[in-house]
């Protein structure tokens, strides 16, 4: 019965395990892009706080960090994560 079931679930473990693989691929590829858009708009949110506009300032600072590596990449990896424990958990039945 049990070998049963592990062939029952190979194709959904297979599926997983590329669809982690690309999404790994694609995360390490865009790092560079969003610490470069990250830091870009931060120095943008500078110079509209200089300017005297504090609300447009605050919009482009949230950007910032919803763009930079501790934002939405990081939700992202911690999403990714729990693909990959849900692959062990299936794989392990």
């Amino acid at each position: 019965m049990r070998v049963l079931l592990k062939i029952l679930t190979t194709p959904v473990v297979l599926a997983l395990t590329l669809f982690v693989w690309f999404c790994s691929a694609i995360l390490y590829c865009s790092a560079f892009v969003f610490g470069l858009a990250g830091t870009l708009i931060g120095i943008l949110a500078l110079l509209v706080l200089f300017s005297g506009h504090l609300a447009n300032a605050l919009i482009l600072a949230v950007i910032a960090f919803l763009v930079s590596p501790v934002g939405i990449p990081t939700a992202a990896t911690w999403l990714l994560g729990k693909m990959q424990d849900l692959r062990y958990v299936i794989q392990s039945i």
